[in-house]
């Protein structure tokens, strides 16, 4: 797992989860492209996408002359399996057992 804090970090601007999301829906996009969804300089854009590159959540890939970007979920999923699932289970196997309990015994 990366650096709990650099993930963080980077999800906790408003811009950078915006840019993960534009990039959720059309992953693999240039610094421009990325430009048009974001009311902000270039070089704003750019600076974040370098801290979501810090945080692994942005990869980037040369195509010629062009950098495109693109979202790494790993992170995100490394994060859910640590802090998230655990909280999962027993919450479904409460309203599993409430389930059973409000339809009554089956005949």
């Amino acid at each position: 797992m990366g650096d709990p804090d650099l993930l963080f970090k980077a999800l906790a601007d408003g811009s950078r989860r915006k840019l993960l999301d534009v990039l959720y829906a059309n992953d693999g996009q240039t610094l421009g492209e990325l430009c048009e969804h974001l009311d902000m300089t270039r070089q704003a854009v750019t600076q974040h996408l370098g801290a979501l590159e810090t945080a692994q959540l942005v990869v980037i890939q040369w195509r010629g002359r062009e950098k495109l970007h693109f979202l790494n979920p790993v992170p995100l999923q490394e994060i859910y399996e640590r802090w998230i699932a655990k909280f999962e289970q027993p919450r479904l196997k409460a309203l599993a057992q409430l389930r059973r309990k409000l339809e009554g015994p089956r005949s």
